[in-house]
């Protein structure tokens, strides 16, 4: 590892909660359910925030069977941090009130950063920013129905680079009291393309001086998470794709922030096929169904295996495993003394960019009117 560097001079405060070293896993949709979050803990030693996925407060008022186990955390799992989507200030509001009046977070982040088609187009995730007003009255429900319960937001630049909001949405959340706000420095056409915009993070955390801002996109390392620190001047950083099939990487950054010099993990085959195997073990037990824990476990094979020699067919074949004993087995085959490969890191999930972003009939005409959005537009279920 280069040089280390000490964590920011002040302690990242979320209202009573301190998040030191100053690291939050993203909420990722069909990712960071409570398996997921306990992996990344134990590696981080139980430093850091490890945010939910992404709860749809329709689906939580309504108490849909999914999203009430999606919000049930482990009980070393402090402080609770739930991230809710929505569109409609009533039902946001009334989410927050049940979190609240239920004991059932310590801390609630604001969706604004959701790219995907299914949300923009119900005007909600990275498209509603551009809805000021509609903004702001989301934003004053669900902080004065808190109570003491922290609220914070993450968002992204703006719909695209002619429709940029975030500087607005900033000051907008000081205002409405949020507590800490995480860009992501890309626009909702880019999705996950091309490179974060850094200097974007620096500029919202010189216009909101008032509260912290966190920064996100392009996190794949260590270094990289103290290199945004040092460049854009952000308390903090949150990370989602760098840590898929890399739970790892929380080690990494807690060794980093302490200004340890300790090497960084460089896991073999073996130890990564032992974290594999334990990941699904774990999804299996949330569940209470190990064939369906393995199989939601598929989608983090890639992920897991990225960069080392497994062959085409061993690939396919262990993607579609349905069982811990299939599972093993087929780990077993493969050369398990393979050492860390080189080019092992670096971006992984979706990368595509230059999207048309899918709004409202008519979203675009006026920053400000609100008209047509109501709690039909709300999404009635949660996570991936």
């Amino acid at each position: 590892m280069s040089t280390p560097v000490t964590a920011p001079a002040s302690l990242l405060r979320i209202g009573p909660h301190t998040v030191q070293p100053p690291v939050v896993l993203a909420p990722m949709a069909g990712i960071t359910n409570a398996p997921f979050r306990t992996l990344c803990r134990e590696f981080s030693g139980g430093k850091g925030l490890f945010v939910s996925e992404m709860i749809t407060t329709r689906a939580l008022v309504e108490r849909n069977e999914k999203t009430m186990q999606l919000i049930h955390f482990d009980a070393t799992e402090k402080p609770r941090s739930i991230q809710l989507y929505g569109v409609d200030p009533a039902t946001v509001g009334k989410a927050v009130r049940m979190i609240a009046e239920e004991d059932r977070a310590d801390h609630i982040d604001l969706n604004f950063g959701c790219p995907v088609p299914k949300v923009t187009r119900k005007g909600g995730g990275s498209a509603l920013p551009y809805k000021r007003h509609l903004l702001r009255a989301i934003l004053r429900e669900a902080v004065s129905g808190a109570g003491d319960i922290p609220v914070t937001m993450k968002m992204r630049k703006g719909i695209d680079d002619d429709h940029i909001t975030y500087l607005d949405a900033g000051r907008i959340a000081v205002e409405e009291g949020v507590t800490a706000i995480a860009l992501h420095g890309r626009t909702a056409a880019q999705h996950y393309g091309g490179t974060a915009d850094w200097d974007a993070i620096a500029r919202l955390k010189e216009h909101v001086p008032e509260i912290p801002v966190l920064g996100n996109g392009d996190i794949w390392s260590a270094e990289d998470a103290l290199r945004m620190v040092r460049e854009t001047g952000c308390d903090g950083v949150v990370v989602g794709r760098g840590c898929l099939g890399r739970p790892w990487l929380f080690a990494d950054l807690v060794a980093a922030f302490e200004g340890r010099t300790e090497a960084i993990a460089r896991p073999s085959l073996r130890e990564v096929a032992d974290i594999m195997v334990r990941h699904a073990t774990l999804l299996g037990e949330w569940i209470g169904d190990e064939p369906r824990g393995v199989i939601d476990f598929r989608k983090h094979v890639a992920w897991y295996l990225k960069g080392f020699a497994v062959g085409s067919e061993m690939r396919k074949r262990l993607a579609i495993t349905s069982s811990l004993a299939e599972l093993r087995s087929g780990l077993d085959e493969l050369d398990l003394d393979q050492a860390w490969p080189l080019g092992a890191d670096g971006p992984r999930g979706r990368t595509s960019g230059n999207n048309r972003v899918v709004l409202p009939e008519g979203w675009l005409k006026d920053p400000y009117d609100c008209a047509g959005v109501s709690e039909d537009a709300e999404l009635d279920t949660s996570g991936g």
